[in-house]
């Protein structure tokens, strides 16, 4: 089986190995060929010294990366390639990085560095492999098996615990034993990794079609920097609504919901106040009253820990708080939540029900899921009519209202707002004419 290298690739190979040197393809680039995805990142690895492979490029442009650690990058016509000359590494003190590296001449001693044995097969230019830990036979088996000893692999660096678990949402992939053992053994290490790398793997992960098993193996790791799902974890649910507990309700509903970041961490999220409003009724029936807003202040904490943006820390605990809302299947009930959280958010909070319905008992739900249809079925007619569901679709303006007589100021947005509601409830047409005729009246109130 022959595969597609790029161009760029092919030149650099080609020039170290013309030099006298060797070069090979490595890492995810053929992991992802041996799979049969297209790569998105081409790494080189060679034995030519920082200082060797710069002469070898020298009527390139190159960018002076990571020379203490052996890297340059070429940059070709057809983008940047980062070649890495082959070394070992010494001890991780700060769990992240090594504290130095040693160059070798050794292709394998280079591989066993490496975290997963699929990550440590490396390719040259005629397409031969070399595969000294078995990388292609546990990519056709399915597995992601460290490099080595476990334990060492992950105490150099926290984060592969991460990576693996995010392989295996990505993939498909199932931890070998022993490395499973391992992560949950060393899954403390987490504590010490920098947020902003837990959070990128994170984000990867959830967008996994496989993120449910992950989920459902390994709580305790996501317990290390979000220590409020532990509660979730261990929550019982004893209501006819649900079949499962805390954590596997929220597993299955994450499962039914789209492959989308925002919507993944609100239904991610959605009830981890649940456990802090748990109530148990005379007959032994749980409740969870003010579950959503607990939730939602939680949700905020934890996305803050982990420094999302702004924008998806507001986004995803509107959602949250919103969660549990009744939204009547009426056009007046739909254009004022439409008003209220946006067209983008009310749809995707309808995602998010859908989403929580589905882990739920779904003879008492699925009344639930079909008033959903038809609720956006609504919203999305409401929205091709264009009706009026916020101040910028009203058929009159500030203009309009200073026009009228009413003094610029406050008493403006007063009254637009007026005339928002009563033809957000039906009560009035979005017509310039009769909405103009009401201004007087309701100026007379400010």
């Amino acid at each position: 089986m022959k595969f597609d290298i790029p161009s760029g690739a092919q030149h650099i190979l080609r020039t170290l190995t013309d030099m006298g040197y060797e070069a090979y393809l490595v890492g995810g680039c053929v992991r992802d060929m041996l799979q049969g995805v297209k790569p998105c990142d081409w790494d080189i690895c060679t034995s030519a010294r920082p200082e060797e492979a710069k002469i070898c490029f020298s009527r390139q442009r190159i960018v002076e990366t990571g020379l203490k650690h052996g890297t340059v990058t070429v940059l070709a016509e057809d983008g940047a390639y980062e070649v890495t000359t082959y070394r070992t590494e010494g001890p991780y003190s700060d769990r992240r990085r090594p504290d130095y590296v040693e160059f070798v001449s050794s292709l394998t001693s280079d591989l066993a560095r490496r975290d997963f044995t699929m990550n440590a097969v490396a390719m040259d230019l005629e397409q031969n492999i070399q595969d000294p830990f078995g990388g292609i036979e546990d990519i056709r088996a399915g597995l992601i098996r460290c490099v080595g000893e476990p334990a060492r692999r992950f105490q150099e660096d926290g984060l592969r615990i991460m990576r693996a678990l995010r392989f295996g949402a990505v993939f498909g992939y199932e931890i070998e034993e022993q490395s499973a053992q391992a992560i949950h053994k060393n899954c403390h290490i987490l504590k010490h990794v920098a947020v902003e790398r837990i959070n990128i793997e994170l984000c990867k992960l959830l967008a996994g079609p496989n993120v449910g098993r992950i989920l459902r193996q390994y709580p305790d790791v996501f317990c290390q920097f979000w220590p409020q799902l532990g509660p979730l974890a261990a929550l019982e649910q004893n209501t006819p609504w649900h079949c499962w507990g805390g954590w596997e309700h929220t597993i299955h509903a994450l499962e039914a919901a789209p492959d989308d970041l925002v919507l993944r961490l609100a239904v991610l999220l959605h009830d981890v106040g649940k456990p802090a409003c748990k109530s148990t009724d005379e007959d032994g029936v749980d409740h969870f009253y003010g579950h959503p807003a607990v939730s939602a202040q939680l949700a905020d904490q934890m996305l803050q820990t982990l420094k999302f943006n702004t924008k998806t820390r507001e986004q995803v605990t509107s959602l949250v708080e919103h969660h549990d809302v009744q939204i009547l299947c009426q056009e007046r009930s739909i254009r004022r939540w439409l008003n209220r959280l946006g067209t983008e958010a009310f749809f995707q909070l309808l995602e998010v029900k859908r989403a929580d319905n589905m882990g739920q008992n779904y003879e008492l739900v699925k009344g639930r899921l079909a008033l959903l249809d038809e609720i956006k079925a609504k919203a999305e007619e409401i929205i091709l009519q264009k009706q009026c569901v916020s101040l910028k679709d009203l058929a009159v303006n500030g203009l309009d209202v200073t026009a009228a007589g009413v003094s610029q100021g406050p008493a403006v947005g007063r009254v637009l707002n007026v005339l928002l509601e009563k033809v957000l409830s039906g009560e009035f047409p979005n017509e310039r004419e009769a909405l103009l005729s009401l201004i007087p009246a309701i100026a007379q109130n400010f």
